[in-house]
């Protein structure tokens, strides 16, 4: 086992791995992040410290903002590592790639100093605030996300600071859009001139997001320390592959973006489309029935030949016909390259991670692609099965007797709904989240019948009588 170094500035010339090559000290913030988590530190902050490797952006250092009461430990971590951590690459060859990211200069609490916090979104210096709050921190507009940004935008106006740029960097189709609406109907209420204000002066790109990053486990920490003699609270472990686009849409200036490989383009919803519908949707069409057959780990299911055909039909017959060109991508390549990517172990991503939440991810990633083809006559029996393995789940046990903890916000209605479907086979179906669907009887007939045979044969003859 090497040394083991404690990550610090003050130990960056003596570390065993790549670190930043430019002086930190000479950094200002120009972008605050709200929700600076494991997939923050892997994609956008990767991005501004490949452009700051680069001498550029030295005008654009992020300041991390927690906005959660369970952020404290991430506060903790970064006031103790001068903002600095490991991040590891992994490619499905397995080489491993690891470096020190150095563009996180600054981190605010805001429950316990909400004006620290505020003071650095209401900065004039501060030119972009962008979000990865999850796709449920979009569901109320008066959440501690969105009233910080009220209260920042409030105090610019007053004192004649330029709105900033607002970029969502969530899994939401039209994301700055969405963006937009939640932050001016809580101007609104606060105060009509003020949405006026920020209707006329800030800016809400859209942006598509493409990493995957698990959660860093305490097994993943011990083995980093271990064989790179990093002694890091808190690294990120991703894949090698990152994306990102971005509306060419700022009010306020931005970085050199295209620099670091980041797309800028007109328009970012085909490209979103994509991502959503294919990546984050084909997740889900795997994580249910991969729980159900008992895998623990991502990687162990997209190697099954019966899981990765089930993705490939999926992507081939329900949701590539959905999609628009998206330039300079070929969608069938894009998707084969998908399955690859669910295969790499090197990540170690979890069937549970992705399983969680589900009531904030397949109404916006799956019931896009089934409104889709229900209007058009295309084929749902694939995703109708995904829903049903949704609901199986949701039953909170599995095959074989054992208790599933179904983590999502609304798991207290869902679970007894789930478990009353033995009697009433479409009560799953049969709530808000699913709008009219339990009204298609397309829908409601392919559903049935996986709801049926993961009740009566399981989920892995299931899906063989799906592909038969």
């Amino acid at each position: 086992m090497p040394n083991v170094t404690n990550l610090n500035d003050a130990a960056l010339t003596t570390l065993p791995i790549a670190t930043p090559s430019y002086d930190r000290s000479s950094l200002s913030v120009g972008i605050a992040h709200l929700g600076a988590g494991h997939f923050h530190r892997a994609h956008q902050a990767f991005y501004i410290d490949r452009l700051l490797q680069q001498g550029l952006a030295h005008e654009w250092g992020i300041c991390g903002v927690g906005v959660l009461p369970s952020d404290w430990p991430m506060r903790d971590v970064l006031r103790d590592q001068d903002g600095l951590y490991t991040l590891v690459q992994e490619s499905p060859d397995g080489r491993r790639d690891a470096q020190v990211i150095g563009s996180i200069i600054d981190y605010r609490y805001a429950p316990d100093d909400p004006e620290a916090a505020l003071e650095v979104l209401a900065a004039a210096s501060t030119r972009i605030i962008s979000l990865t709050i999850t796709e449920g921190g979009y569901r109320d507009p008066e959440g501690p996300a969105f009233a910080l940004i009220t209260e920042a935008l409030a105090r610019r106006r007053d004192r004649g600071i330029a709105a900033p740029t607002i970029l969502s960097c969530d899994n939401i189709e039209s994301n700055g859009l969405v963006a937009r609406r939640v932050v001016l109907a809580n101007a609104e209420r606060r105060d009509p001139e003020l949405a006026e204000w920020v209707a006329e002066h800030a800016r809400f790109p859209s942006s598509m997001v493409d990493r995957i990053t698990p959660y860093t486990t305490p097994e993943m920490t011990a083995a980093i320390q271990r064989e790179l003699g990093v002694a890091d609270r808190w690294p990120v472990l991703t894949e090698e592959f990152a994306a990102w686009v971005i509306e060419d849409c700022f009010g306020d200036g931005r970085p050199p973006l295209e620099e670091a490989g980041v797309l800028v383009v007109d328009d970012v919803v085909p490209y979103e489309m994509m991502k959503l519908r294919l990546l984050n949707a084909g997740h889900q069409s795997l994580c249910y029935f991969a729980h159900l057959c008992g895998f623990k780990f991502v990687h162990d299911a997209a190697r099954d030949p019966l899981f990765s055909e089930f993705l490939r039909r999926y992507f081939d017959s329900e949701a590539i016909p959905t999609l628009p060109p998206v330039p300079g991508i070929d969608l069938h390549d894009y998707s084969r390259t998908l399955i690859e990517r669910f295969a790499n172990s090197g990540v170690s991503d979890t069937v549970d991670r992705l399983c969680a939440y589900s009531s904030d991810r397949i109404p916006k990633w799956l019931f896009p692609v089934i409104c889709d083809n229900l209007a058009n006559g295309g084929p749902v029996r694939l995703a109708a099965a995904t829903v049903a393995s949704w609901a199986r789940y949701a039953e909170g046990v599995d095959e074989r007797g054992e208790p599933i903890d179904v983590v999502d916000q609304l798991a207290d209605s869902l679970v007894p709904i789930a478990q009353s479907q033995h009697e009433n086979p479409t009560a799953f179906i049969d709530t808000v989240l699913f709008g009219d669907l339990v009204c298609q009887p397309r829908f409601v007939e392919a559903y049935r019948w996986a709801l049926d045979s993961l009740h009566r044969k399981g989920a892995r003859a299931t899906l063989e009588e799906l592909l038969r």
